[in-house]
């Protein structure tokens, strides 16, 4: 142990003395390892974020809709972009067939070019998320109010035009004005305010409230021409595998769907959503890996070039060595130690700079809670000492295979 901290103390003095070409050195190891911390915290953050989001639906929830939901329109098939639209009388049927569903909340999806805005006297807000919906999508999760009340079956039946506004849009409308009983203009239309909803607990980071929910039959009076829904369905309690099965089977008679072929839709839940984020986040985490790499492979034959360059200039003082007594395996300590301690400095200076970028991240985006793995640690710390052990094997086997008597002749 005496040994140990004696060279260590020695490999430290040694890069103290030349500090500008330790840290031009260790460059590629500090880029490499900040990258592992930075990019590791933000996709831990991301990821407590999103399927925080997603798990809001609620562990006893399925979605229906006649694609998978999250796949890009580029990754369908031709089938499945020709499938017919799940419909509001799919969500009756189900309501009426499914004795394990609690309710089914038809949700109509606003026309595929958007709504351009919406206006309360010369405040606007751009591309606003407008869907229909029933009284029952109050009680899925997503719905947390901050004023007012949500629209009742009442409403939804006689197409009333209220609306309630999610956070980031009455705010950009109102400010901290009172909404209630106030007109907004949506694509056109005049929508009375009834709510206000708070943004959800588990949102994605960055991502605006932009959310105004009306009656299902008002949406669909206000935009005729729309026909694309998806349905959440809430089983009854500890009931979603059974409530699955029937609504499965109630969707293929209703669409039609022969015995020997696949289904024509999709039924999630918030599980298998997770999931499918997860393995987006693991390519992103391989690219990461990948990328880092290359910062570290530089970094490593950066170490083991300088570590050469040390070995030469420092021939006469390991002949010296050599003939007071040294061995071989502790020329070969001496300078593996050296590039260790270069390394782990890189590594622990990597390491601080990633958890600023975690910091950074944090601030600007409030909701995004980045934290810094303890994997990301632990990774950053074996693979910065790991470069300083295998590219420091050369310089220190050519240090100690040094004859003392050429060595102390050396100029």
């Amino acid at each position: 142990m005496r040994l140990f901290l004696e060279v260590l103390r020695l490999a430290l003095s040694t890069i103290r003395e030349n500090k500008a070409r330790a840290f031009l050195t260790i460059l590629g190891v500090i880029i490499g390892t900040g990258t592992i911390i930075g990019v590791g915290s933000i996709l831990a953050g991301l990821d407590g974020a999103v399927t925080g989001t997603i798990r809001a639906l609620g562990s006893n929830t399925a979605i229906v809709f006649k694609m998978q939901l999250g796949a890009g329109f580029n990754g369908r098939t031709p089938e499945e972009r020709q499938r017919k639209p799940i419909t509001y009388e799919n969500a009756l049927d189900i309501q009426a067939r499914c004795p394990d569903v609690a309710h089914v909340s038809p949700y109509l999806l606003p026309p595929q070019n958007g709504i351009t805005e919406a206006r309360y006297k010369g405040n606007t807000y751009a591309n606003p998320q407008m869907f229909g919906t029933d009284a029952d999508y109050s009680d899925s999760g997503q719905v947390d109010l901050r004023d007012g009340r949500f629209f009742t079956d009442n409403e939804n039946e006689h197409h009333l035009p209220v609306a309630v506004l999610g956070y980031d849009v009455y705010g950009a409308l109102f400010g901290q004005e009172n909404a209630i009983d106030k007109t907004v203009n949506v694509a056109g239309q005049e929508l009375r305010v009834i709510g206000v909803m708070n943004r959800p607990a588990a949102s994605i980071p960055g991502q605006d409230d932009n959310r105004i929910a009306v009656p299902y039959f008002t949406m669909h009076k206000l935009f005729p021409n729309l026909q694309e829904n998806l349905l959440i369905v809430q089983p009854k309690t500890g009931r979603l595998a059974a409530a699955i099965d029937e609504l499965r089977v109630v969707l293929r008679q209703d669409r039609h769907v022969p015995f020997n072929k696949p289904d024509n839709f999709y039924i999630s839940t918030p599980e298998e959503m997770v999931d499918q984020f997860r393995q987006l986040t693991s390519v992103v985490a391989l690219v990461m890996v990948v990328l880092s790499s290359i910062g570290l492979l530089v970094g490593g034959i950066g170490v083991m070039n300088i570590m050469l360059v040390s070995v030469t200039e420092r021939t006469r003082e390991i002949g010296v060595r050599k003939a007071i007594g040294a061995r071989r395996s502790d020329i070969v300590l001496q300078f593996l130690m050296e590039a260790v301690a270069l390394t782990g400095m890189g590594g622990i200076i990597g390491m601080a700079c990633g958890w600023v970028v975690s910091q950074a991240s944090r601030i600007a985006f409030p909701t995004l809670p980045t934290s810094v793995p303890l994997w990301a640690v632990a990774l950053g710390i074996v693979v910065s000492v790991g470069i300083g052990l295998f590219f420091g094997i050369w310089p220190a086997s050519k240090a100690a295979r040094l004859d003392p008597v050429e060595a102390l002749r050396y100029e």
